[in-house]
C-alpha cells in the first residue's frame, strides 16, 4: 500500500506505486507496499441537507480565490513541504489544520463528475492531468470544464511513465508536452507536478525549476486497492487513516468508487474540523505563462 510518501530519499521504494492510468482505469491493479509509519514524524501533526449546507459554508472561503482577478488573489499563506509534501503555513497566524484534495489521472471518465461535487460545496482540489487524456476534443473539453469551475490543474505526465526509466529526452517530452496540452486549453500553463509513482529524478527537478513548477507527492491514499473500491470503505479510511493529520495532502484518483465517495469525505473533513486549503494560496515561483 503506497499509503505514506517518504520524500525524495525514499522515491525508489514507490517505484511500482502510484497510479496506473489506461483506457480504462477502474480495472488497473497497483501492486505498491505499505509504507511504515515512521513517516509521520517527519510530517506535520497533522447527508442531509443541512449537512450539506454547512459543508459549503465551510469550505467557501476556500474557494472565493479563485473567482477573483490575479490583482485581487490573495498572498501565499502555505508553501509545500519538499520532503514531505506536507502543506504547511508560512507564518505561525496562518491555519495549520488543513488538508488538501488532489485527484490523479484525470479527466478519464469521472474527474467532470468530482469537480461538479466539490464545486457545490465550494471545496477546492488540484485536478493531475494525464496529457493523453486531453489530445481529444472530448478530453479538452472535460479539461475546461474542470478549469473553468475553478480547479487548479497540475501535470502528471503525457502517458504516466515512471521517470526514472526512461530517458532524460523522453522525460522532458513527458513533462512539456503535457504542460503545452494545458496551456492550449486553459491558457495557463500548471503550477504544480506530480510525478507518475512518486518517482522524481534530476531531469524532472531541473524542469520544476525551468518552467516554476512545484513538484509534489502525498500523504496517503487507498483507492487504488482492492479493499477500498467501494465508496463506504474509501469514505472510512480516508476519514479515519492514522495519517490524517494537519497539512495532508490526500491522493485520489478517477475513479468511479471515488467519484461515489468524494462528497462524503470532502463534508467529513471538514466535520472534522480541517480546511479544505485553496491550491491559489499555496507558494509557487514567480513566472511568466
Amino acid at each position: 500500500m503506497k499509503t505514506v510518501l517518504l520524500g525524495v530519499s525514499l522515491m525508489s521504494a514507490l517505484v511500482l506505486s502510484g497510479c496506473q492510468p489506461s483506457a480504462s482505469s477502474e480495472s488497473d491493479n497497483d501492486t505498491s507496499s505499505s509504507l511504515n509509519s515512521e513517516v509521520t514524524e517527519s510530517q506535520s501533526s497533522s447527508t442531509d441537507e443541512t449537512e450539506t449546507s454547512e459543508a459549503s459554508s465551510s469550505a467557501q472561503s476556500s474557494m472565493e480565490s479563485t473567482e477573483e482577478t490575479p490583482d485581487e488573489q490573495q498572498a501565499f499563506q502555505y508553501k509545500i513541504n519538499p520532503v514531505t509534501s506536507v502543506v504547511e503555513p508560512i507564518d505561525a497566524e496562518t491555519e495549520s489544520k488543513v488538508a488538501l484534495l488532489t485527484f490523479d489521472d484525470s479527466p478519464d471518465q469521472h474527474a467532470v463528475d468530482i469537480a461538479e461535487q466539490l464545486k457545490s460545496i465550494n471545496a477546492p482540489a488540484i485536478f493531475f492531468v494525464n496529457g493523453m487524456y486531453i489530445e481529444s476534443d472530448e478530453g479538452k473539453d472535460k479539461l475546461k470544464q474542470i478549469y473553468d469551475m475553478g480547479f487548479e490543474i497540475g501535470n502528471h505526465t503525457q502517458t504516466h511513465p515512471n521517470l526514472s526509466t526512461i530517458s532524460s529526452e523522453e522525460q522532458r517530452e513527458e513533462i512539456l508536452k503535457t504542460n503545452e496540452l494545458i496551456y492550449e486549453v486553459t491558457g495557463e500553463k500548471p503550477h504544480f507536478f506530480r510525478a507518475p509513482h512518486g518517482v522524481t529524478t534530476e531531469t524532472s527537478d531541473a524542469i520544476m525549476a525551468e518552467e516554476g513548477m512545484v513538484s509534489m507527492n502525498w500523504t496517503y491514499g487507498y483507492d487504488w486497492e482492492a479493499d477500498y473500491q467501494t465508496s463506504e470503505a474509501l469514505t472510512d479510511i480516508m476519514l479515519n487513516t492514522e495519517y490524517l493529520n494537519d497539512g495532508a495532502n490526500l491522493l485520489m484518483h478517477d475513479r468511479t468508487w471515488t467519484n461515489e465517495a468524494v462528497l462524503p469525505i470532502a463534508e467529513g473533513l471538514i466535520d472534522k474540523g480541517y480546511t479544505l486549503v485553496d491550491p491559489k494560496l499555496i507558494e509557487t515561483p514567480e513566472r511568466e505563462d
